[in-house]
């Protein structure tokens, strides 16, 4: 299979296989069953597909909160492991909410969080020709306390929010690796040093020394090779790389949207007479982000954020993508619309599509799934998950701030209670230390306490409000002060401003006037693509005449359920000419002076859109006009 259908494009190997497909499946509404063999199976499901959605087969909306699957797998030869040799793992992308794992009826695995990956060791269970695999999930849509983002707990969506996704909803596969394998990969790059660093993780401590080897290329040509001893289970190597720059800025090495420059890296474990006893293919990204002065630097350049909030829901499978190709189709429209990133809102994206991202150049905002309530269960579930996301997406260049909560969602109290704002504080504090190369908004939009980045929500309908809350140092003064966009706060106890970067980073949700009967929710209504057109360039270039602005994130790329202010409809079709478009969001920005880095970025979708245009696995998007 193609690399980027992988489930962890940055730790590959070549002995894996897929396990979606028809599987068993049981509603077990009652919560009676607790052990495989108490479990009745009387349909079938396709995963990685949720119940609720139609690519399951299933496609039941109702609540069920305790779900069964099972299926049989026969093992290869070369899947059987080998005493000592070989070991094999069974592997979860994603099952949302609570998880347990039965091979051939053992326990295997248990695992709480409906967003980030975990594992099963099953070499002892894989001595005969099968493995008898069984899941149990739970996932109560009245758990308000439960990290569950935009999922629905009324049996209709409503308002913003959308159907459920219960159980598998990322792969599931078998991996074949050896005694001692590589576990973890961590890249870190320093562009000042010009050294790419890797810190890994072994499985357990090996039986005998070993060495790491790692060989870098760029574009095929080689960059760096090292080999250090490892003692124990954890090891690092810092390598320079041997790059003579083709420009003083670096162009063909460091990573960005216009240049979405890759390292290409093979890492592997040598035993003390150098044979290779476990083999991975990874990549890393040389790229810098932070804020100074107000503004979001690149690679030590101002650099405005042209962002786009993206649910990535698909109507028929929901937050399962409906064909690994549909992924790497998000991130080029998300290009060919001109913006520069994407801020995925309350969802923990399938790390394919971080690969794309990567590949193609896109800027991404990490955000976390948040709970509804503050209790001492929602913080520890938060934190857990937040940790987890954290170490499986640290390497990803494309990744440039992190967002574990958004409007106050589990902290509603946030401006009465100090235990509420000491757990945003910490948080913020938490991710800045576990991550010191990434800004962190600990709050997105409102009722600030900690960041590096004020996020501003403003549904402000016409571009001279937005000029007059923002246009100016003294105006944005004066909007903290006195204004309180969407209705609330922007500061709280006490928070003042410092040195950090202020966006819009949510404004807009035009939508297009919808049909008879039809459902429908948005911030603003115009009732032609022409007028919507109209509106959506009054309301972008007041933004981006905003002198004090460092970036903006406009509300959204596509319809979701009932909330139709996509700038594509659910299916992702454009509702007005994409050139239009990209002719809005591209246009200089005072904030950054002379905006230098906008001809790079303009040549960019210029490439981009003949990339599209040319690209043969789904037809070229045409617009589709409504209302």
């Amino acid at each position: 299979m193609h690399d980027e259908h992988y489930p962890r494009p940055q730790l590959r190997r070549a002995h894996w296989r897929d396990l979606g497909g028809r599987w068993a499946f049981a509603y077990d509404d009652g919560a009676r069953w607790q052990t495989p063999d108490e479990v009745h199976f009387d349909r079938e499901i396709i995963v990685p597909f949720p119940p609720e959605s139609a690519a399951s087969g299933v496609g039941d909306p109702a609540s069920h909160p305790v779900v069964w699957y099972g299926t049989r797998v026969e093992l290869t030869e070369d899947e059987r492991p080998r005493p000592g040799e070989r070991r094999l793992l069974l592997h979860f992308g994603a099952v949302d909410y609570r998880a347990r794992v039965w091979v051939n009826g053992q326990l295997v695995a248990e695992h709480e969080g409906g967003h980030t990956p975990f594992s099963a060791d099953v070499t002892a269970l894989a001595g005969g020709p099968e493995l008898r695999i069984v899941v149990r999930a739970e996932d109560d849509p009245h758990d308000l306390a439960q990290p569950r983002g935009k999922q629905d707990w009324k049996e209709q969506p409503h308002s913003i929010w959308y159907r459920r996704t219960t159980g598998i909803w990322q792969p599931v596969w078998l991996e074949s690796v050896s005694q001692t394998y590589l576990h973890e990969l961590r890249w870190t790059p320093d562009l000042d040093r010009e050294e790419l660093r890797l810190q890994v993780r072994l499985n357990g401590a090996p039986p005998h020394p070993l060495q790491l080897r790692v060989r870098l290329s760029l574009r095929g040509r080689p960059l760096a090779q090292q080999t250090v001893a490892l003692s124990g289970r954890q090891g690092s190597a810092v390598l320079p790389l041997n790059h003579t720059p083709l420009n003083p800025e670096r162009q063909d090495l460091l990573w960005s949207p216009r240049h979405p420059n890759l390292i290409d890296a093979e890492v592997a474990l040598l035993s003390e007479d150098g044979a290779v006893v476990d083999e991975v293919r990874s990549y890393a990204g040389m790229r810098s982000v932070e804020v100074q002065g107000g503004r979001f630097l690149l690679n030590g350049h101002p650099y405005y954020l042209r962002l786009v909030l993206a649910q990535n829901y698909w109507p028929e499978s929901h937050l399962a993508t409906p064909r690994p190709e549909a992924l790497r189709r998000e991130a080029e429209l998300v290009k060919a619309l001109g913006f520069n990133g994407v801020r995925i809102h309350q969802k923990i994206e399938d790390p394919r599509f971080l690969y794309w991202c990567d590949r193609l150049g896109l800027l991404v905002w990490g955000e976390a799934a948040n709970a509804y309530r503050f209790t001492d269960e929602s913080c520890e579930r938060l934190t857990r998950e937040w940790l987890e996301a954290l170490r499986r997406d640290y390497s990803h260049p494309c990744i440039v701030a992190w967002v574990p909560l958004n409007e106050s969602w589990g902290v509603p109290n946030l401006e009465r209670d100090p235990a509420q704002r000491a757990f945003v504080k910490g948080l913020y504090h938490l991710t800045r230390a576990l991550d010191p190369t990434r800004p962190v908004v600990a709050n997105d939009g409102w009722q600030h306490v900690a960041g590096d980045i004020l996020g501003i929500h403003d549904y402000a309908l016409e571009g001279a409000v937005l000029r007059e809350r923002y246009g100016t140092p003294e105006a944005i003064e004066r909007t903290f002060a006195h204004v309180q966009p969407h209705f609330r706060n922007l500061l709280t106890a006490g928070h003042t401003r410092g040195e950090e970067a202020v966006m819009l980073t949510e404004f807009g949700g035009l939508s297009i006037r919808p049909g008879e009967g039809e459902r429908w929710w948005g911030y603003g209504t115009v009732g032609t693509p022409e007028a919507f057109l109209e509106q959506y360039g009054d309301l972008v270039g007041a933004v981006l005449d905003c002198e004090s602005l460092a970036g903006f994130c406009y509300t959204q790329l596509t319809d979701t359920e009932q909330e139709t202010n996509g700038l594509l409809t659910a299916s992702r079709q454009p509702k007005f000419d994409l050139a239009a478009a990209r002719a809005i969001n591209t246009r200089p920005s005072r904030a950054v002076p002379g905006d230098v880095l906008n001809e790079i970025h303009q040549a960019a979708q210029e490439e981009d859109r003949r990339r599209l245009a040319g690209s043969q696995e789904e037809p070229p998007v045409q617009p589709q006009h409504s209302g």
